[in-house]
């Protein structure tokens, strides 16, 4: 699903070359549920936006359901991001003028969507993410875990095959925290989604399969589920 070529990402700070992320190279399998996790700072996000095309590496190479994407332009990546891709921020980036339906309709309206089909996804995905009663309500008049329920129906209402999420459990408490890695992890395996998650919290990767320990931009560790430690 996701094949990352000795990728890299160097950033200018007042003339001064600061490196990001250094040399990654790994491969991420359909339906894989992986964690990156480190420090702020170590390259994490940084990681997510190059997968995410809201970056672009210095070097190296992103490859996506075997199609790299070193030469696609702006306009390719919307439109992948349109249909492959769902992400949800630690930030949660709802419209504020917009209800909690609303919001989600975004991406399907984006796509042309319309109708009997968008209101029936809509209403799954409330449904699904336990906001059915809330759908009228705007993100001022709901809590933070309530605001990241909607962002996570937002970015699987159009049915992606790979959901990024970054930090999402960052703005909430520990207890809505654990409630949110649960709902991604139940949603993603009944969507049969490919997920990548960024994380501090060593809670929130607990939810994963397997997990990345980034480290000053590099991948310096990987931890399955239920095994010991493997030194990259």
């Amino acid at each position: 699903m996701v094949r990352l070529t000795q990728l890299s990402k160097t950033y200018s700070r007042g003339g001064v070359a600061v490196p990001a992320v250094i040399d990654v190279s790994l491969e991420i399998r359909r339906r894989d549920f992986c964690a990156f996790i480190g420090p702020s700072g170590c390259g994490k996000s940084t990681l997510l936006n190059l997968i995410a095309g809201l970056d672009r590496p210095s070097s190296g190479d992103v490859i996506l359901d075997g199609r790299s994407t070193k030469d696609l332009t702006s306009a390719e990546w919307t439109r992948i991001r349109r249909e492959t891709i769902g992400i949800v921020f630690q930030a949660f980036h709802l419209v504020h003028g917009l209800t909690a339906e609303e919001n989600v309709a975004l991406p399907l309206l984006l796509r042309g969507e319309g109708g009997r089909d968008l209101a029936r996804r809509v209403d799954e995905m409330l449904e699904m993410v336990g906001m059915s009663r809330r759908r009228h309500h705007r993100p001022g008049e709901l809590s933070g875990g309530e605001q990241q329920r909607v962002a996570i129906a937002r970015a699987l209402v159009h049915r992606p095959r790979l959901l990024l999420a970054d930090e999402p459990t960052g703005n909430i408490d520990s207890h809505q925290g654990a409630e949110i890695m649960a709902l991604i992890k139940t949603l993603a395996t009944v969507g049969e989604q490919t997920v990548l998650l960024v994380t501090h919290s060593d809670q929130a990767a607990d939810a994963a399969d397997y997990t990345w320990v980034m480290q000053d931009g590099r991948l310096v560790m990987k931890t399955e589920r239920m095994s010991g430690p493997v030194l990259s």
